[in-house]
């Protein structure tokens, strides 16, 4: 089978809300958890979420799966709320559809990414973790 990476994109997006900014925010204030997946050289361009986890792409489902031998202490079951953090809102859409596959049925992704996140005048940090 053929495809296009937008096609997966669409496909990963299929049938899952996806918050913008705001509801991101607020989700985060009431436990829900945001998971910058943002390799460290664009983090440092870009900025970061404070109180995001950090969490790089290649390592996601290994931090995230709660029966992973190399889980983070806030995996604790299938039902925590992730919300993935890329860039703009692609690859963390990819990543938030392979960790439904795992199982973790509350995982998904900010809508518009960091970029957006930026530019609803939401907290950001610097990059040299300092509040921007």
């Amino acid at each position: 089978m053929v495809t296009t990476v937008e096609e997966l994109v669409a496909r990963a997006r299929a049938g899952v809300h996806r918050p913008g900014p705001a509801e991101a925010f607020a989700a985060a204030a009431e436990g829900a958890l945001l998971v910058d997946i943002r390799p460290a050289a664009q983090r440092a361009r870009e900025g970061g979420i404070p109180g995001a986890l950090v969490i790089e792409r290649n390592v996601l489902e290994w931090r995230l799966d709660p029966a992973g031998s190399h889980r983070i202490p806030e995996a604790v079951d299938h039902a925590v709320h992730w919300i993935v953090v890329c860039s703009e809102g692609y690859a963390s859409s990819l990543a938030a559809a392979s960790l439904r596959e795992l199982g973790l049925h509350r995982a998904t992704d900010l809508d518009g990414g960091y970029v957006a996140w930026a530019a609803a005048g939401l907290p950001t940090l610097s990059a040299d973790g300092g509040l921007a």
